[in-house]
């Protein structure tokens, strides 16, 4: 067995799980089925997810999807194992919050996957700290907003983009691998292009492609999520979590955070410490 699945949180209609993935390029992807809707924000790694949507890479900061009933194979061509923080709902649970998205119409995933996008950068941050910190309260409301949230974020369109080719896959994993041991210090997208030995321009495009958004992109995606995760589970000075995050300037830090994140890196922290708040005190 190559997964484990710890259940970190689960009432009427809803889990949330761990899932730790330790499959190695040359083992044999094996076939399963979604038993309800999956949202499954991947936090480390990379794999290949095929279903009857289509085919996709997958990596940090994007989100598996998985309609009730549909098979699924996941594969490890390029990179061994993988980590995902996995939300399950039923159909009558997906049922209601489609029904409370304004323009949300068809109830299912017309797409394998959603790229990392800054709707949910915050959601997915919060979390991944409560998964750290063992909140399993928090998990439930996040898990409500992150359905409302993927939800409101995939096209309602049927039309499956063309899957990538395996030689881009296995280019853009061992850049993400790349950027994950590295994100705290600069690259440049002529050393990321260098790395798969693939012009600066193809390699750009490549990586778009196969990741859904630019090596740039991810690389800042990277650092403010991990930023974001230390504020919700730590009580280290912001300066410290900027700087150890890749960050040579703290307003700069500041202002991209709040683009990312919709709020000021100290106001972020503060609603952790409201609702510990909130829990603590007496009635």
């Amino acid at each position: 067995m190559t997964t484990t699945e710890k259940n970190l949180a689960s009432g009427p209609g809803w889990q949330v799980s761990d899932v730790i993935c330790t499959a190695r390029a040359g083992d044999r992807p094996f076939e399963e089925q979604h038993r309800c809707f999956c949202v499954a924000a991947v936090t480390r790694g990379t794999f290949r997810y095929r279903t009857r949507q289509g085919t996709a890479m997958l990596a940090p900061g994007a989100v598996l999807l998985g309609n009730p009933g549909a098979c699924y194979e996941c594969g490890h061509e390029h990179g061994a194992g993988d980590r995902c923080l996995s939300f399950h709902f039923s159909p009558a649970y997906m049922e209601r919050v489609v029904a409370d998205v304004p323009g949300a119409k068809r109830l299912g995933f017309a797409g394998p996957r959603l790229p990392p996008l800054p709707a949910l950068a915050s959601l997915l941050a919060q979390a991944e700290a409560a998964r750290e910190t063992g909140d399993g309260e928090a998990l439930e409301e996040l898990g409500l907003r992150i359905a409302g949230a993927v939800v409101g974020a995939t096209p309602s369109s049927s039309r499956v983009a063309s899957a990538p080719s395996r030689r881009d896959q296995r280019r853009v994993a061992e850049t993400v691998r790349l950027i994950e041991l590295n994100a705290e210090r600069p690259l440049s997208l002529t050393e990321l292009a260098d790395g798969t030995a693939t012009s600066p321009f193809h390699f750009l495009r490549t990586f778009r492609h196969v990741a859904g958004m630019t090596p740039y992109q991810f690389l800042l995606r990277t650092r403010l999520h991990r930023a974001a995760v230390r504020l919700r589970a730590s009580n280290e000075a912001i300066s410290t979590i900027a700087f150890d995050a890749g960050f040579n300037d703290l307003s700069t830090f500041n202002r991209r955070f709040k683009r990312e994140m919709g709020e000021a890196p100290g106001a972020y922290r503060a609603r952790r410490v409201r609702a510990i708040r909130r829990f603590t005190e007496p009635l």
